[in-house]
């Protein structure tokens, strides 16, 4: 997004810039991109004249005014239980375990790639992230899906990394494997993030309260989680379903009319 950025504006001192400048930018990129990239970049704008604005750079933003554009902003999308296991099993060998952990407990693809053994304690099950998105340190807890890919990984560890090639480096990107996995299981606008959606999203169906899952997922607020905690429809069809039992219009005939009188009096 950066990179895109200094395309348009490396030019141009940061006081030159003006709203105009910025919506022509936006609507030319409306022609290219879809509509969510934009608002990254937007948003990415918006922030690094925030931060100017702090450092007495400028005395206001031209990015303020700037609207986001309305589209596909929060595009969920998340695998039912029987997709995730076709995906799973076209999966290259050393993707299978990153996808697995991924499922397993809802991180980042940057934490994931960057995770470190002295960050794992299999003995108390937990895994210690440090940089995560909110820069916070999050300790998260495995299940035993986890623990046994751990365990397994651990016993022929050849670096720092858990998940690294044959020289304990590790793997800048998986991309590439991941899409022909995707192409494999017939799975079509999938990202990894969504992989993320797909964790939460099956464990609300689960029953697991919102709470929780907002702690695992390391999000600040409740409306970060409830973005990708969108339920099947097959889950809310079963939800409405119960009306027919607790509202239903005919009553159970447990008790005769004649006893619910000689009651009454």
């Amino acid at each position: 997004m950066l990179r895109q950025l200094n395309k348009e504006f490396e030019t141009k001192n940061i006081q030159e810039i003006t709203t105009w400048q910025i919506e022509k930018y936006k609507a030319r990129k409306k022609e290219e991109v879809k509509p969510a990239t934009i608002n990254w970049e937007i948003a990415l704008l918006k922030h690094m004249y925030t931060k100017a604005m702090e450092w007495g750079k400028v005395q206001e933003s031209p990015a303020k005014k700037v609207k986001l554009l309305k589209g596909e902003v929060n595009r969920v999308r998340f695998l039912m239980p029987e997709e995730i296991r076709t995906l799973l099993s076209n999966c290259a060998d050393h993707l299978k375990p990153i996808v697995t952990v991924a499922l397993n407990t809802g991180m980042r693809k940057g934490e994931l790639l960057s995770l470190k053994w002295d960050q794992v304690n299999l003995e108390q099950g937990i895994l210690t992230l440090l940089d995560t998105k909110n820069h916070e340190r999050r300790d998260l807890p495995i299940n035993e899906t986890v623990k046994a890919i751990l365990q397994a990984l651990k016993a022929k560890e050849i670096g720092e990394y858990v998940f690294c090639n044959g020289q304990g480096k590790s793997f800048g990107e998986v991309k590439r494997s991941f899409a022909t996995a995707l192409r494999k299981s017939k799975i079509e606008d999938f990202r990894f993030h969504d992989l993320r959606h797909t964790f939460a999203s099956n464990l609300v169906m689960e029953g697991v309260d919102l709470i929780t899952i907002r702690d695992l997922m390391g999000h600040k607020t409740l409306d970060m989680t409830l973005r990708p905690s969108h339920l099947a429809p097959t889950h809310k069809m079963r939800a409405v379903n119960i009306l027919d039992r607790i509202l239903s219009l005919n009553p159970p005939q447990s008790v005769a009319p004649s006893k619910i009188m000689s009651l009454n009096r």
